[in-house]
């Protein structure tokens, strides 16, 4: 789509929805069974599953099972991989919804989307009567820690439902491989997730839980964000960018600014413990407002 087929794009959907608005012109028509999923019958909450793998990932098979019969389960998940996407969402095509499994415990849908497609979708389409009492992304095959946050599909999702003021927690195990045991991981995932059902979060707070690979965990830390950077990001294979073009693969390495700091994510974790790290959406740093009130005119 060239840059002004672009624009006429989103010109024509804003009229579209100003029309649909003051009722001029049904553009958009819901199709039968929209909110379809009223409050539980038996009363139990209601727990919007996501993550960034895919919904047949074999971590989300596992957080969805440590989760049960602690509520009632919706999944809406991608239905392809869809890691490092962060906080993007589906803009310039149309994006789908496809129920893949049902009983009483666990409905499955999957979107064609990003995670944070699946959020703005379900809450949309599948809560529009009820919201869900908790948002739960994961579990992540690979840490999502320090500032690997600000890419992270897993907490886009998390970020995306704090951002509409339902209580949201990502989890992520330090182990990016397809095979990854989170057999001593799902302890801490239905652990912590029962106690946030049973506990109101603060409003505008959303939580990064990472867990440590392994059998042997020592404990929960609520902790900080380490200070760091990811380096030599992109691995050269092939080819000449300057005589035509060149193939990277993205790698990199973690560059920690603080190793010596006692508080942080990266520290607890590389001690073996669980670190939780709660986060926002309000990027503001309001120390420094006096620092550029120079800039004011």
């Amino acid at each position: 789509m060239s840059d002004n087929q672009l624009t006429d794009h989103f010109t024509s959907q804003a009229a579209a929805n100003m029309a649909q608005a003051d009722g001029s012109m049904d553009f958009f028509p819901e199709a039968t069974g929209y909110g379809q999923l009223p409050a539980d019958a038996q009363g139990r909450k209601t727990i919007l599953v996501t993550n960034d793998d895919g919904y047949q990932a074999a971590g989300i098979r596992s957080l969805v099972e440590s989760l049960r019969g602690l509520a009632r389960i919706v999944v809406c998940a991608p239905d392809s991989p869809r890691s490092g996407f962060a906080a993007s969402f589906t803009c310039t095509q149309p994006v789908t919804l496809r129920r893949i499994s049902a009983d009483n415990d666990v409905i499955v849908y999957a979107c064609s989307g990003t995670p944070v497609d699946c959020i703005k979708l379900a809450l949309h389409r599948l809560f529009s009567e009820v919201q869900p009492d908790l948002i739960v992304s994961g579990i992540n095959h690979g840490g999502n820690d320090s500032i690997c946050i600000m890419y992270s599909g897993t907490m886009g999702a998390v970020l995306e439902g704090c951002v509409v003021g339902i209580p949201s927690v990502g989890y992520s195990l330090l182990d990016h491989r397809a095979s990854a045991d989170f057999s001593a991981a799902v302890a801490y995932t239905r652990s912590i997730t029962e106690s946030l059902l049973q506990r109101p979060m603060p409003q505008g707070v959303a939580l990064n839980v990472n867990i440590p690979a392994g059998p042997t965990i020592e404990g929960v830390r609520v902790c900080r964000q380490a200070n760091g950077y990811w380096e030599k990001e992109f691995h050269y294979l092939k080819g000449d960018e300057n005589a035509s073009e060149a193939v990277f693969q993205v790698t990199g390495q973690y560059f920690n600014r603080e190793p010596e700091a006692t508080d942080t994510d990266r520290y607890w974790l590389e001690h073996n413990y669980v670190s939780i790290v709660p986060v926002g959406v309000d990027y503001t740093h309001r120390e420094h407002f006096a620092t550029f009130k120079y800039l004011e005119k």
